[in-house]
């Protein structure tokens, strides 16, 4: 793959295989969010409670170990489109939540913004073709400390009633510049040949998206005053 990414560099075009890849992952990708969406809207028609936050850590703890094992083989399309399908079920009555207390408009709103950010910063990455690898240590870092001071503070709400909304805007806030950071280095990974799976390739890019999504929702909420 050495060999690939020094013909992309010398000619600007991606090798075959990495197109292929990108195609592939892109894909995935448009049909994950696809059924996250349709999940989310029969648990919003269902007028469903809230999913317990546990259950929710359990399986984003879980699945990229099962991913992990899986993604090789068609069975890794199985947990990807089970993976994606529980968020999207997750998230139907939290949009349920935002879209009672502030109107669909705000849902539209993020996804929009979500959406500007995502084609911004992966079309740069594309069209220069730059190397963001040097982000990993810097992403992997504010990762531990963003997850960290998450879990801290959702542990104190639970159990100690804890609620400081500059501490919730700031987490959130860290979470979209982290996010944005990881879709340059996600797509970098990809178009230089470091990432040759399709399937973990889109799993990366799906929680991109719908982590950005969330916290951008979060954000645009607090704004509104009446979070």
């Amino acid at each position: 793959m050495e060999q690939n990414v020094n013909v992309m560099n010398r000619t600007g075009a991606l090798p075959v295989e990495v197109n292929k890849v990108l195609k592939n992952t892109y894909l995935l990708v448009a049909a994950s969010l696809i059924f996250a969406a349709a999940m989310a809207g029969v648990s919003m028609a269902l007028n469903l409670a809230p999913i317990s936050p546990w259950l929710y850590l359990a399986v984003v703890i879980g699945m990229p170990f099962i991913m992990a094992k899986t993604a090789n083989s068609a069975a890794g399309l199985v947990v990807m489109f089970a993976f994606t399908g529980f968020l999207g079920f997750y998230a139907g009555p939290i949009l349920s939540i935002y879209s009672a207390n502030f109107g669909s408009e705000i849902i539209i709103q993020a996804l929009g913004l979500t959406g500007l950010i995502f084609f911004a910063l992966s079309g740069y990455v594309l069209k220069t073709k730059k190397d963001f690898s040097f982000l990993r240590g810097f992403l992997f870092a504010g990762l531990l400390v963003v997850v960290g001071t998450s879990l801290i503070y959702f542990i104190g709400s639970q159990f100690a009633g804890w609620y400081v909304s500059g501490l919730s805007a700031a987490i959130s806030a860290a979470m979209v510049l982290l996010i944005s950071g990881y879709i340059l280095y996600d797509t970098s990974s990809i178009i230089r040949g470091e990432q040759t799976n399709y399937i973990l390739a889109a799993m990366n890019v799906f929680i991109n998206i719908y982590v950005l999504f969330m916290n951008i929702l979060h954000l645009l909420s607090m704004f509104s005053g009446d979070d």
